[in-house]
């Protein structure tokens, strides 16, 4: 009997601590002293904490916790930031490699893509977290209204304690008749304190989950203003990569309608070309066809193949033949292109008479050296020219300088050898000990 009315009494002391616990924390802050916590009470994560008992689990839309879903939403974000931040290394590197426009072009629709995909990200991460805010919100109203139903049968459960007095278990021991009745009351009184305990549990178990649900609908809040926040910025540069895109646009229209005038431009330079050398060719032909005079030997000979000093030293550009750009469009070269800075002598391969000394078009200042029996060499693309039409030239002697006629290649040589008036390759007649190609 001693044993059953301490239980009670330990019942109507947990009551008692338990209300006035509830009283002092009315504004949902967990309480330091004097409330009573179960024994050996789990702990929960906060997503658990915010389902009440035996209500039904309303999950975002996806699969999983809520939390879950929010990692989710989290982790197809930082795979698209990691995505454009690759994007926008690349873009580094072909400004730095001053690739063609087309490439960047390229670079910026795809982070413009990207970016696109991060703002729906993004939108599709709010709706989670609204819809997980509205979870958090219901299941809050729904364990409130549930602690304060137990809150009431738990104030007239200690109402009634308190009127029967604190010798009422001893009264209903001692009333007994017989040791069955004994038995069977004290059974009965200490199944109410086991009622008691757990009333007592689970009205701070409600608590509990209250403070933990307001908590996890304050960190929703913030996250919620931090992703409009986000979403706003990237709207705001989705916005920019969608003009950048279309400046660039416009900047590869014009270039290719630049780059295919230019190249029409060409072919008609190099017809003209073409035309020089054949009128003097044929006007060579008809002057040794009407003399008797021994036609005079070209200072370009078969047995020069491969022996023919450079009339620049420098890397070359572009060979001899079909070159596609990066632009995608094509240029037949007649000649090779040689590197070398700005103002650099230029010498002749071979001697011979000068028979045109001035500007071709896209050629630029050109020179072109008859070296006799229907041999020409061709040297464009020069800053300046230092011989005169008609002036006899000696090997090696400077002819101009190097210069830059083509505003898309740096300083180059433009140079061309015509064998009987039709190009080949002039890497077949220079020295083979011939410079690293680019």
């Amino acid at each position: 009997m001693a044993r059953l009315t301490a239980s009670t009494r330990t019942a109507s002391s947990l009551l008692l601590g338990l209300l006035l616990s509830v009283a002092s924390t009315a504004d949902g802050q967990r309480p330091t002293s004097g409330g009573v916590r179960p024994s050996q009470t789990p702990t929960k994560p906060a997503a658990a904490a915010t389902q009440p008992a035996g209500s039904p689990t309303t999950p975002a839309k996806g699969t999983g916790t809520p939390e879950q879903n929010l990692l989710q939403r989290q982790n197809e974000l930082n795979q698209l930031r990691k995505e454009r931040a690759d994007l926008e290394s690349r873009m580094t590197e072909l400004k730095k490699n001053a690739q063609s426009l087309r490439a960047e072009v390229a670079n910026i629709e795809a982070q413009r893509a990207t970016t696109a995909r991060l703002v729906a990200a993004l939108d599709r991460q709010l709706e989670t977290i609204e819809e997980n805010i509205t979870v958090a919100e219901a299941r809050l109203r729904q364990t409130e209204a549930e602690l304060t139903e137990k809150r009431g049968d738990l104030q007239q459960r200690l109402t009634s304690i308190y009127k029967r007095g604190q010798l009422f278990d001893a009264e209903v021991l001692l009333s007994s008749q017989s040791f069955a009745a004994l038995v069977a009351r004290y059974k009965y009184l200490h199944e109410v304190a086991l009622h008691d305990r757990r009333m007592v549990r689970g009205v701070e178990a409600l608590r509990n989950r209250i403070i933990d649900q307001r908590a996890l609908l304050e960190r929703l809040q913030h996250q919620i203003e931090g992703n409009r926040q986000e979403k706003a910025q990237e709207v705001q540069r989705l916005r920019s990569l969608e003009a950048q895109r279309q400046r660039s646009l416009t900047g590869v229209r014009e270039k290719t309608v630049q780059t295919q005038e230019r190249l029409a431009q060409l072919v008609r330079d190099e017809a003209r070309v073409a035309s020089v050398i054949a009128a003097i060719e044929t006007a060579r032909r008809k002057a040794a066809a009407s003399s008797s005079a021994k036609p005079i030997a070209s200072t370009i000979r078969t047995a020069d193949l491969g022996t023919l000093d450079w009339p620049v030293d420098g890397d070359i550009l572009y060979r001899f033949g079909k070159v596609v750009n990066p632009n995608n469009t094509t240029t037949r070269w007649n000649g090779i292109g040689i590197g070398a800075a700005a103002g650099t002598a230029v010498r002749a391969i071979a001697a011979g008479t000068v028979v045109l000394a001035e500007n071709v078009g896209t050629y630029g200042p050109t020179v072109i050296i008859q070296h006799g029996g229907g041999d020409y060499s061709v040297y464009g693309s020069l800053a300046r020219i230092d011989v005169q039409k008609g002036q006899a030239v000696a090997k090696t002697q400077r002819i101009g300088g190097v210069g830059a006629a083509d505003p898309e290649l740096p300083p180059h040589l433009h140079f061309e050898v015509r064998p009987n008036g039709r190009a080949v390759d002039p890497l077949e007649w220079l020295r083979a000990r011939r410079p690293t190609s680019r």
